[in-house]
């Protein structure tokens, strides 16, 4: 079995840059041609900005609509494929975790809350503001003019911010949080994301946040309407999907990679969560 390939930030002339950093106009590429992308994942930051546009774009195996005015935000490892009409017009950002973080703290938080989500639906006006911003960081990537590497992770963070306030605006208008209470469910994710093949349980989640049970599900289900086990199982099976897709490996050590030692326990969560075993699923993603 062919696993998934794994793309990276090709240099594209810029020596200081190389690997990086990288932002393009796409309306060249898409002048009556459409653009068909097969399975894939990055080990970069992955921003795609369609101003006008019709297609699909798989993301983790939900597939979303390409319209007017929408971002979609990737982390890596994430794999995706796309398929962009012709004619469609808009932006691509891609950037190494190192890029972003050396420029400050607030933008790597800005991240952080927009990553939750792979797509944003914007209004015309909001849509306005961010390409214009977009607009300047090509100019200045184009133009390289003394000191355009800081100007561009000032771009990037400028449109980091109006990202956030868009969404704060349309995505999530009855959510509202504290900080701290923000901060807490990042801290939640990032951790399930690092530790879901030894840490299944609530509880020791709630030790590592110095939170009750009661208070992390109060977090979960105010701001992403789900219980902590839910996000725990959703990552596993998030996982299990990615290793059965990635690798050629069989089900019995994709089991132990995750961290169950019985695999037909492993096959029984999985079937539950999916409604279809892992090498069904497996043979109907090929």
């Amino acid at each position: 079995m062919k696993n998934i390939p794994i793309r990276r930030i090709k240099g594209q002339n810029e020596p200081q840059l190389s690997g990086s950093f990288t932002i393009r106009d796409i309306t060249p590429l898409l002048l009556e041609k459409d653009m068909i992308q097969e399975l894939h994942r990055h080990d970069f930051y992955y921003i795609l900005v369609v101003k006008k546009g019709t297609g699909s774009h798989e993301i983790d195996f939900t597939t979303y609509d390409v319209n007017d005015h929408t971002v979609f935000m990737m982390r890596p490892g994430q794999v995706h494929q796309l398929a962009l009409k012709a004619n469609s017009t808009g932006y691509l950002i891609q950037f190494k975790t190192d890029f972003l973080y050396s420029h400050n703290s607030a933008s790597q938080n800005h991240l952080t809350k927009l990553i939750q989500y792979n797509t944003y639906q914007l209004e015309p006006e909001g849509f306005a503001k961010i390409e214009g911003v977009l607009g300047e960081a090509i100019k200045e990537y184009t133009e390289k003019a003394k000191g355009y590497q800081e100007v561009l992770k000032a771009n990037l963070s400028i449109f980091l911010i109006e990202l956030l306030r868009q969404r704060q605006l349309k995505v999530m208008p009855a959510a509202q949080s504290s900080p701290y209470v923000q901060e807490k469910l990042e801290q939640f994710l990032e951790l399930v994301e690092a530790k879901c093949t030894t840490h299944k349980q609530v509880s020791q989640y709630t030790d590592l946040l110095h939170l009750s049970s009661y208070q992390l599900s109060a977090i979960t289900k105010n701001l992403l309407n789900k219980t902590p086990s839910e996000i725990i199982n959703d990552y596993l099976i998030l996982e299990a999907k990615r290793q059965l897709l990635a690798t050629s490996n069989q089900i019995s050590q994709i089991a132990y990679n995750l961290g169950y030692e019985d695999a037909s326990y492993f096959t029984r969560f999985f079937k539950k969560h999916t409604s279809a075993s892992p090498e069904a699923f497996r043979q109907n993603s090929k």
